[in-house]
């Protein structure tokens, strides 16, 4: 079990790699049963998104996201993401993810922070 719990919180992102399609725009709410990661997002070109995955003891995330943009295009991909803990208790996460569909599987790096 781990001793991170993101349940209810709230991410906003910090920075992206060229490639990604959220930007400061785009609201997470995460949800957390046991090791079972879900979340929504939307916003910043984003009209519609979810995630999939699960929490490693020590706080990394792996999950699977897909999303439909404003424009109709359908994209996804997966994700791993390794959690710090601020000064303030909010989390912030490091991310390393790929596409996997509507995209030419790109790589990249971005940051995302609690509000």
């Amino acid at each position: 079990m781990s001793a991170w719990n993101f349940e209810g919180r709230q991410f906003l992102p910090l920075r992206n790699s060229e490639g990604g399609q959220v930007n400061g725009d785009t609201r997470f709410l995460y949800h957390q049963s046991g090791d079972l990661l879900t979340a929504t997002y939307s916003g910043g070109g984003i009209r519609a998104g979810s995630m999939l995955g699960t929490v490693a003891a020590d706080g990394q995330l792996h999950f699977c996201y897909h999303h439909l943009t404003d424009g109709g295009e359908l994209r996804s991909g997966v994700c791993r993401s390794r959690p710090e803990l601020l000064p303030d208790g909010r989390i912030r996460l490091y991310e390393s993810w790929q596409w996997t569909l509507g995209g030419d599987l790109a790589t990249g790096e971005s940051i995302v922070e609690e509000k």
